[in-house]
């Protein structure tokens, strides 16, 4: 008979998530691990695999409450460009307002391991394109509602807002001045017309 486990899976993954998120995968041991999840090697193994597999997890896992995260934050508002200042501004706020330094797990993994790792490349691009598409969404309807205009190209704008996104937030993590960062976001935002 197999033995039940004895620790709630989902805390843990969440627990490795969030030290991941911090530390990153190649500065994050396996002791680090076992300790913030509560559990031990074998159970650690038993359950997600090694490391990578863990690893692997956390990201699926961080990646659709990130996707939930950024859908709701793009609806939560009828303007639509609200919504997307809202949001964009919501992240420099993030990082500038004395919270963690720790960016966007995802966009780290892409900057750390996908470059090296075919499963991680191919991971960090489908949530870039989980992005674009909910920023396609939103620009459609601004365009539906006659917000912005109806000559916008909503995928190529969605695309666009997805990689300054993605360079934003790599690049405050260097904390370079807020006005640096506010007059980007301003001019970013300024292509919803």
């Amino acid at each position: 008979m197999a033995r039940l486990r004895e620790f709630d899976e989902d805390k843990a993954l969440e627990a490795a998530m969030q030290l991941f998120w911090e530390k990153g995968f190649e500065a994050t041991s396996l002791s680090d691990l076992t300790a913030k999840m509560g559990i031990q090697r074998p159970s650690l193994y038993a359950a997600f695999g090694g490391k990578k597999e863990l690893f692997e997890a956390a990201l699926r896992k961080y990646t659709r409450s990130h996707v939930t995260y950024v859908r709701a934050k793009l609806q939560s508002r009828p303007s639509v460009k609200e919504a997307f200042r809202a949001y964009f501004e919501g992240l420099v706020e993030a990082e500038y307002g004395g919270g963690s330094n720790r960016g966007c797990f995802c966009i780290n993994t892409m900057v750390e391991l996908a470059p090296h790792d075919e499963i991680f490349e191919i991971l960090t691009r489908e949530h870039q394109m989980y992005l674009s598409v909910l920023f396609q969404e939103t620009i459609e309807r601004g365009i539906q509602t006659g917000e912005l205009s109806k000559d916008l190209h909503a995928k190529a704008l969605a695309q666009t807002l997805v990689v300054s996104l993605i360079g934003l937030t790599v690049m405050m993590k260097s904390r370079p001045e807020r006005s640096f960062v506010d007059n980007s976001v301003s001019l970013i935002l300024s292509l919803l017309v």
